[in-house]
């Protein structure tokens, strides 16, 4: 890797499962969080349809019964928030509480919305405007209860997967944090290994490196 900037070896050594950043997500409801440092196995795909599921089942903002349900063992109440906005495409997530809905509907209408006043950060709508009133909040509500909620018949007989043994499930789960750990250090200590030599390179009197050639 003579003459190879840390930059690009960030790029070369970056392992192929861990995306380099928002730009390389194939999907607009995938998560980037394998390769920001963020030491978390993400979301896989069986997952995020569970979320869905559960979503529709229990009604946005349910954690609770979503973890009683023990269909996502390991997920915590921050985690799966967060994965409902990626998959709302939006950071407010209020105007959708208790409503029984397919968040992933919602998610694809706002990665179609366009416009000046439309503002995003990690693909997910973003408020530029003041606090919406409760008023708001509660009209878009009813709004998106007619517009969009699943029919009770419909969501009330939704079954959810639950794991046979969810300790296992979690030892996996720590596993993969440990893999992937493991191979982030790595990554972090051939790319400063990189660096020192550039530096050291850098440092050398221009004869000397000549002499060094």
């Amino acid at each position: 890797m003579s003459g190879t900037t840390a930059k690009e070896a960030t790029a070369i050594l970056a392992p192929r499962s861990m995306p380099t950043g928002q730009r390389n997500v194939v999907r607009w409801n995938d998560s980037a969080s394998l390769w920001n440092c963020t030491l978390s196995p993400g979301w896989t795909q069986e997952e995020v349809q569970v979320l869905r599921k559960a979503l529709m089942k229990f009604g946005i903002g349910n954690w609770m019964k979503i973890i009683e349900s023990e269909c996502l063992p390991g997920k915590t109440i921050a985690q799966m928030n967060l994965q409902t906005q990626r998959m709302l495409g939006q950071q407010s997530t209020a105007e959708f509480n208790g409503l029984h809905i397919d968040a992933l509907q919602i998610g694809a209408l706002n990665s179609q919305r366009q416009g000046p006043e439309i503002r995003r950060k990690n693909n997910c709508i973003v408020n530029t405007g003041g606090k919406l009133t409760r008023d708001e909040v509660e009209r878009r509500r009813v709004a998106h209860r007619e517009k969009f909620e699943v029919p009770k018949e419909e969501w009330s007989v939704i079954v959810l997967p639950k794991p046979d043994n969810p300790h296992l499930l979690l030892d996996k789960k720590r596993e993969e944090l440990k893999s992937l750990k493991a191979e982030l250090e790595d990554v972090v200590a051939r790319i400063s290994a990189i660096e020192q030599t550039t530096e050291c390179d850098a440092s050398q009197p221009a004869g000397t490196k000549r002499s060094r050639e």
